[in-house]
């Protein structure tokens, strides 16, 4: 059974989706569709622009999106039998599945950019990966610091789990990790503390636009980052995509569960191959 696969913020590189516009008339509509509905052309940045200029939170989220869902209709591949993204990924799982039409997902993932991008500013906070070392004992070092926020934000891997939170909580996780045995711990350059409670405001801005917008059945099941589980029920999708910015991305836990569900072939549509690689540390046999 085939899963594919879709990457989140941090995919992006400069010139993304150049090929692909230039490559065929079908294309090359959908980026100016995209660019209609944002209201500025956003592939001038992405084809243009520099690192510093996809960095930019308007810029970030709409274009990993617009990359990979165009990226996934151009490849002319059968249709999944499951799919799952990562964070922002999950939207163009959502418009792979036919879950929500590309227009839609596109002004949903905008809402959320801004959303993020609001929240951030309101407190410091950021992001730390700590590699090698037991899920379990990050746990622990996270919920030690009770006086702060910190909590486990990215089931990436085996071996690689992400931490988020405000700055101070995040530096008294590290030390609880130190203190513990942890040897590899790379604090990440972002600007906010994604998949925690930090990002309460602007779960709640994006739940108010997910109630306005049409969400349709599935044509598969599709893994969510919330849950980790396979759903082609409206009313659970909702819910998981409203969750998502506040609770940890299941990224292991759903690759786990999508081969459980019988996936023996993964692909990955959009910039770049981070899942690809992530994939092949959580199953070595796919």
């Amino acid at each position: 059974m085939r899963a594919y696969v879709f990457p989140g913020q941090g995919a992006q590189f400069p010139g993304m989706g150049k090929d692909l516009y230039e490559g065929s008339a079908e294309a090359r509509a959908w980026f100016e569709r995209a660019n209609e509905v944002l209201g500025f052309r956003i592939t001038e940045v992405m084809f243009e622009g520099t690192d510093e200029d996809l960095k930019r939170t308007e810029v970030t989220q709409p274009a990993v999106f617009i990359h990979s869902v165009v990226a996934y209709w151009a490849a002319g591949v059968p249709a999944p039998d499951m799919v799952a993204g990562h964070s922002l990924g999950e939207f163009s799982a959502l418009v792979a599945s036919g879950a929500l039409a590309f227009d839609d997902a596109l002004r949903l993932v905008a809402r959320r950019a801004q959303a993020m991008q609001k929240a951030c500013e309101e407190r410091p906070s950021t992001m730390a990966a700590v590699l090698k070392f037991d899920d379990g004992k990050i746990e622990e070092a996270c919920a030690a610091v009770t006086d702060d926020v910190v909590v486990p934000a990215n089931y990436n891997s085996p071996g690689q789990l992400v931490i988020s939170g405000s700055v101070t909580g995040v530096e008294k996780a590290i030390e609880n990790l130190r203190a513990m045995g942890a040897r590899r711990i790379l604090p990440l350059n972002v600007g906010g503390a994604f998949h925690s409670p930090l990002m309460l405001s602007a779960q709640r801005d994006l739940a108010a636009a997910i109630e306005q917008t049409p969400f349709h059945t599935p044509s598969c099941p599709i893994f969510q980052n919330a849950s980790a589980e396979g759903t082609t029920d409206v009313a659970v999708i909702q819910r998981n995509l409203k969750e998502q910015l506040t609770s940890p991305v299941h990224w292991t836990q759903s690759v786990l569960r999508m081969a459980a569900a019988g996936a023996t072939e993964f692909r990955e549509f959009g910039p770049g191959e981070v899942l690809t690689g992530l994939i092949k540390r959580i199953l070595p046999e796919a």
